[in-house]
């Protein structure tokens, strides 16, 4: 039986569920994704206020009692010239080390993300002879990223696995096909401003 590691992007994942207008249950990912093989660990990665406020709290607890391994940093305010303020966050560095580091405890890596900056990372584990399954949506996934996968998972395709019913997000719409960097930085930059969070 194959080892599965499970390494969750949790802006893109955000706002792959604003774009498609339904929400994601994290649980239900993990055992649908689980259930491809052993799963070896769940890595969820997420940016909190600088004053994690009792919402989002509950959203990190909550993930922590489903068996996520939460990865988090603050956000960061910066104020243009203009006076306007915007929230950012990166955890890149935290999900490219945990892929790396833990390389020799899974068979499997199942990333869910479109982010092109991934690229690289996933080649490297592919030399090594890991098979790496690149999970998201196709407007919001890089040409490289996908290229450089095992394997593509639309997560619209696997709606009924890992829905959380009743529970909606206003839709973004898809009008057009945006592939690249900048727009997926515009996605996360949205998603940080909002909070980074799941409404729970």
């Amino acid at each position: 039986m194959e080892r599965i590691g499970l390494f969750i992007d949790g802006a893109n994942v955000y706002a792959a569920a604003k774009r498609l207008g339904w929400n994601f249950d994290h649980r239900k990912i993990l055992e649908h994704f689980a259930g491809m093989g052993a799963l070896y660990n769940a890595f969820y990665y997420t940016a909190v206020p600088a004053q994690i406020d009792d919402k989002q709290k509950r959203f990190v607890d909550a993930l922590t009692y489903m068996g996520y391994t939460v990865r988090t940093r603050p956000l960061r305010e910066n104020t243009d010239e203009h006076g306007d303020t915007s929230r950012r966050a990166s955890l890149d560095i935290e999900l490219v080390t945990d892929l790396l580091t833990t390389e020799s405890r899974y068979d499997v890596a199942v990333l869910l993300s479109g982010d092109g900056d991934f690229e690289r990372p996933v080649e490297v584990l592919r030399a090594r002879g890991k098979r790496v399954i690149v999970a998201s949506i196709p407007e919001m996934t890089s040409y490289e990223l996908r290229n450089a996968a095992d394997e593509y998972v639309d997560l619209a395709s696997i709606r009924e696995q890992v829905e959380r019913p009743g529970y909606r997000l206003p839709s973004e719409g898809t009008n057009g096909r945006t592939e690249g960097r900048a727009h997926d930085r515009e996605l996360r930059a949205a998603f940080y401003s909002a909070g980074a969070g799941d409404d729970r």
